[in-house]
């Protein structure tokens, strides 16, 4: 897997060994950040992280701060291992559950919430929780979400909604 733009373009990733994460293609990938458009000086949360390819992406296009969460061991070893051989310093690593670290850091507001969980383990309810704490007013919550499904609602307004066939992105706004 590599980084495809910005300051760390063409960089290799490790990714994590084992099934658990289902990294987000390239292709949708350069649609989040086309639609998203210039993020520099932004902060994000990647609140299911699995390999960290989007927030090395947000890293390499000028983000100020990341932070990334997962709860698989191995997902995290090789996000830590990606930080040190890219030198990063402003991305910080965390192994738990999204929704443990949400209770742990309510305070934690971002311009920019990731939220690409498991398809097959989808909690709502969760989500809604993660885009309500923890989306300054202004940001954006979005939602990698199965393609042919209808997107949830999380209590803020859909911005916009792009599909891709198998899977979509759904951008909501805060107030």
């Amino acid at each position: 897997m590599r980084i495809i733009a910005g300051s760390l373009k063409g960089r290799e990733l490790k990714s994590p060994h084992g099934h658990k994460t289902h990294p987000m293609s390239d292709k949708i990938r350069g649609a989040l950040f086309n639609v998203l458009g210039d993020i520099e000086g932004l902060t994000f949360l990647d609140a299911f992280a699995g390999s960290g390819a989007i927030a090395f992406e947000a890293i390499s296009r000028g983000a100020e701060h990341v932070v990334a969460i997962d709860n698989d061991k191995n997902a995290q070893v090789a996000m830590i291992d990606n930080v040190k051989d890219l030198n990063i310093g402003n991305m910080h690593v965390v192994r738990a559950g999204a929704s443990a670290w949400s209770e742990n850091n309510l305070d934690k507001q971002f311009d920019i919430v990731l939220l690409d969980p498991p398809y097959d383990n989808l909690q709502v309810n969760l989500l809604e929780k993660l885009a309500d704490r923890h989306v300054k007013p202004g940001g954006l919550a979005v939602l990698s979400f199965a393609g042919k499904i209808e997107p949830p609602d999380l209590g803020l307004e859909i911005a916009a909604n792009k599909n891709y066939g198998d899977s979509q992105l759904i951008f909501y706004r805060r107030a």
